[in-house]
């Protein structure tokens, strides 16, 4: 019999291409004691700044933290928050090898100021253009020299103009070649896009908006309905719909609500980056699908108790996991 640790122990041997909008989460944090005399608003006495990696930058933690290998391909800007960019990488022994620095568009930074453990503003610094003729060569470029080392591939789409329909076309008939299984965590301006992928993670307001539906989470029926409308468009394989405190939803082999466990939750974001992570390793191992719902769900709650983004933790999940599944309806013991 099969047990969960092999598949996790399987996890280290995994290559995962990601291709995607990558940034820099950026925060300061500190305490509230007053209102600024000057408007209706917090004055927070800063105590620590913060850089990290976020996007698909972040994937690509949760991705090593699971203990595969990630390759990101992106474009940054060729400016002072691409240098930290560069520098955050090399904390985290990321390789620079898929990024592109561009002179025709900013680094993406999100600041976020938070008071406590409570969020009170974030500022964006971005370019959210589609990428120009000569960018998009060279992330294709970057990626035929990738794909062969590759087990599979995400596309982590934060509409910030990275990706378009004929890099998503270009990837996927490269996979479709190789027998490389590519999962996606869209957003609204390529929704539709993402034909013949093997695994499609929008979210539930995602879903609503690209199909111009009402969706009711608590109902099978119209979660099922849905699912097979993205079907028709998408030709994909699996659905797997995060449904915020009802859960995720698993449209494969089975049709399926996986209700969302207890936590104490300190911020959501971020989780959907977990979700589709384990997700994508779950497939590249060709878990049972269900299971790979019920592996993401643990996973995506896990990270929603710190404030912040930050990526999963491998032995927390295995235990969570081994306490919390009946893992013998999958033929698995620990």
């Amino acid at each position: 019999m099969a047990s969960l640790k092999e598949y996790f122990n399987q996890f280290d041997d995994l290559h995962v291409m990601v291709i995607g909008d990558i940034m820099i989460d950026s925060y300061l944090w500190g305490t509230v004691n007053r209102i600024s005399p000057e408007a209706p608003v917090p004055i927070v006495n800063v105590a620590k700044r913060e850089k990290r990696l976020g996007g698909a930058a972040n994937v690509a933690l949760n991705l090593k933290a699971m203990g595969a290998k990630p390759h990101l391909i992106a474009l940054i800007g060729d400016d002072k928050d691409g240098d930290d960019m560069l520098q955050l990488f090399k904390e985290v022994s990321f390789s620079e090898e898929g990024i592109f620095r561009s002179k025709d568009r900013p680094t993406t930074i999100k600041h976020r100021v938070i008071g406590g453990s409570q969020q009170l503003l974030r500022v964006d610094a971005e370019d959210s253009k589609s990428s120009s003729g000569k960018e998009r060569e060279e992330l294709k470029s970057r990626i035929a020299k990738t794909i062969d080392k590759c087990h599979a591939v995400i596309f982590e789409d934060y509409d910030k103009g990275v990706i378009d329909k004929e890099l998503i076309d270009y990837t996927v008939e490269l996979c479709r070649d190789r027998n490389i299984p590519v999962s996606v965590d869209p957003k609204k301006r390529n929704f539709l896009e993402y034909k013949r992928v093997d695994l499609f993670k929008p979210n539930l307001k995602e879903t609503r908006e690209g199909l111009n539906l009402q969706i009711n989470p608590a109902e099978i029926m119209s979660l099922n309905f849905a699912s097979e409308e993205l079907r028709k468009h998408l030709g994909h394989k699996i659905t797997l719909m995060t449904l915020s405190e009802n859960g995720v939803y698993i449209d494969g082999k089975d049709k399926k609500i996986i209700p969302a466990h207890k936590r104490e939750i300190s911020d959501v974001s971020g989780a959907g980056d977990t979700v589709i992570s384990v997700a994508c390793l779950c497939l590249a191992l060709k878990i049972e699908e269900s299971l790979i719902a019920e592996l993401s769900n643990l996973a995506g709650g896990q990270v929603c108790e710190h404030v912040g983004v930050v990526p999963v933790d491998k032995e927390q999940l295995y235990q969570e996991a081994m306490e919390s599944l009946d893992l013998r309806k999958y033929g698995l013991d620990g």
